[in-house]
């Protein structure tokens, strides 16, 4: 049985007495939609009411809307369902993974770069203080992977670097942080630990191929100092671990083996055994192949619960779904044991936040709130300085760059390098003005002669659009002499704008002009300074940079401080590289 009493519930008597009664009185449809945590497909008001009265569900996680859209969306659930619900919102960099008017602070890698935990812990505060302020109480952070591989494709910036004992105290700093706000609870992610294999578990198998010893170390020392300090949940992810799937059943063979969503040996035998989680565990959504691949869906839904898995991300079709769960509950492969577990799980969370305490018209704060925080200048002013003290000179050979003065570099070409096409979640949130005309604009007003680099093949695109015909030969026969290259510009920017993370490959996609400013070749021809905006590993592709920055984003306040610590010099730039942006590569170093 649950131990609602001890962490992370900590309930009193009459609290257990709420769950009890409630587990009590309810249908059975009711029991198994308490399982499910719905995606947010719809704000309509008759979608958001047949969610919570036709399937009863336990939780949801919606898709990104202005602060007063998701305000409204969460108080028609919360005032029409029969048990409080679990909302949760993806707060890993700032306010914004809540609402897209909330604020980014920074990524958990800028967090890094800035060696202080305080930051982390202000991270953790201010996001959810905006996300509880429109009604959520559950964070899918923080983010606890470790980066051991430059080429996961799903990490990116969502880690606070690769060392075991700077993820762990900054993972506690984020929960502390959130914790700060009443109620409000958190969910680490992606157990067993993302970060080694260079697969993506939305588009394929993932493995953590650690032994138990390594893991104990590394993942194991995370989970286990967040389980200590009150973590209320896990996101179970895609992802295989086949030492300690052994260790815990020696018998299992290779085809049997499943990711942790799917494997009782590393919900009930790691991580409930061994660690003692006594938490509700959720899985990472159910739509990745690192699932689907396992096995048919309507096995995979009651495989999940029957693992140890309390609830489910998310509904494909709900009602199949619904059907899919309810059925294996009826056949036996949910127990009658692991339902009345999961739901307890549920339901102790749901009082530890104190929702039961509540009527149903008093659970969303006011308004004003809402009014008052979101997008406050107390965090926008925290973003900032985080900015200030994260940016990283990674490598700096030809010591006589820096500084960036318009009397030492009036004439500053930028080459805009971006990634190959980034899907989904990356070009949803892509700024409308490119990084590259904001930093020429920056740059302007400080007094140099900026302009963005136009590559041949997109002028010859551009032609072609405008229906002319293009002198193919015009633009790839011939090479600019490299005096008169010289001669146009007295130091290159070359700006690399690659999301890090949710892509199966976050590279520079470099234009083909033979002769042409996208590739650096002219790193000795004149001083070049390569910029990373987004993820830190582009010295793999560019190992010719002999200055090298990373910033770990674009916002305004960041390209406001690149500047300054362009034109400060060396000694401006106090960040610290909490992953090897060298890659582990011998050739970048040189």
């Amino acid at each position: 049985m649950v131990d609602m009493k001890a962490k992370p519930f900590c309930l009193s008597e009459e609290d257990c007495r709420w769950v009890e009664d409630t587990i009590a009185g309810m249908t059975l449809d009711e029991k198994i939609g308490q399982l499910f945590f719905n995606m947010g497909s719809s704000r309509e008001e008759d979608y958001l009411k047949m969610t919570v009265n036709d399937y009863h569900i336990g939780g949801i996680r919606y898709n990104p809307g202005k602060a007063e859209e998701i305000y409204e969306q969460n108080r028609i659930l919360q005032e029409n369902s029969k048990i409080p619900l679990i909302i949760a919102c993806n707060t890993e960099n700032g306010g914004n993974g809540a609402c897209t008017d909330g604020t980014m602070i920074g990524s958990q890698t800028k967090i890094g770069a800035t060696g202080n935990a305080d930051y982390a812990y202000q991270l953790g505060y201010m996001s959810n203080k905006e996300a509880a302020a429109i009604g959520c109480n559950l964070s899918f952070a923080p983010v606890s992977d470790i980066l051991y591989n430059w080429e996961n494709p799903v990490i990116g910036l969502r880690t606070y670097g690769n060392n075991p004992e700077r993820v762990a105290e900054m993972a506690k700093a984020y929960l502390d942080g959130a914790h700060a706000n009443p109620g409000f609870c958190c969910a680490a992610k992606h157990f067993p630990g993302d970060g080694l294999d260079f697969r993506d578990q939305h588009v394929a198998n993932s493995v953590n191929t650690m032994n138990c010893e390594e893991w104990d170390a590394t993942f194991g020392l995370v989970y286990r100092t967040l389980i200590d300090n009150g973590l209320e949940a896990i996101m179970a992810g895609h992802i295989m671990q086949p030492a300690y799937a052994r260790h815990f059943n020696p018998e299992i063979t290779d085809e049997e083996m499943m990711p942790a969503t799917l494997s009782p040996e590393l919900i009930q035998g790691l991580l409930r055994g061994k660690l003692g989680f006594n938490g509700m565990v959720l899985t990472d959504a159910s739509h990745m192949v690192g699932l689907t691949c396992r096995m048919k869906r309507s096995e995979a839904l009651p495989r999940a619960i029957a693992s140890g898995v309390d609830m489910f991300l998310f509904f494909n079709e709900m009602e199949e779904d619904f059907e899919s769960m309810k059925q294996g509950y009826l056949d036996g492969r949910i127990t009658e044991e692991r339902l009345d577990e999961a739901l307890h799980r549920i339901l102790a969370l749901k009082a530890h936040m104190g929702l039961h305490k509540k009527a149903k018209t008093e659970i969303m704060p006011p308004r004003s709130r809402m009014e008052e925080v979101v997008g406050c200048k107390e965090h926008t002013d925290m973003q900032k300085e985080i900015s200030g003290r994260a940016i990283t000179l990674v490598k700096y050979k030809d010591k006589d760059v820096l500084p960036v003065t318009p009397e030492r570099y009036k004439r500053i070409m930028i080459v805009y390098v971006k990634g190959l096409s980034a899907p989904g979640l990356v070009s949803m949130f892509a700024p409308k003005t490119s990084p590259a005309e904001t930093l020429r604009d920056k740059l302007a007003a400080k007094g140099f002669e900026a302009f963005i680099y136009e590559s041949p093949i997109d002028k010859m695109m551009q032609e072609m659009k405008e229906g002319k015909a293009p002198d193919f030969n015009a633009y790839f026969a011939g090479k600019t002499p490299i005096k008169e290259f010289r001669e146009n510009q007295d130091l290159i920017i070359t700006l690399v704008d690659i999301a890090g993370g949710f892509q199966p490959v976050a590279r520079p996609a470099f234009g083909m002009t033979k002769g042409g400013g996208e590739i650096p070749w002219y790193v000795f021809e004149l001083p070049v300074v390569v910029i990373s905006t987004q993820q830190p590993f582009v010295l793999a592709d560019i190992p010719q940079a002999r200055t090298y920055i990373n910033t770990y984003d674009s916002s305004d306040s960041t390209l406001d401080a690149l500047v300054e610590k362009l034109m400060a010099g060396e000694a401006a730039f106090v960040g610290q590289d909490p992953v090897d942006s060298y890659c582990g590569l011998f050739d970048t170093r040189i």
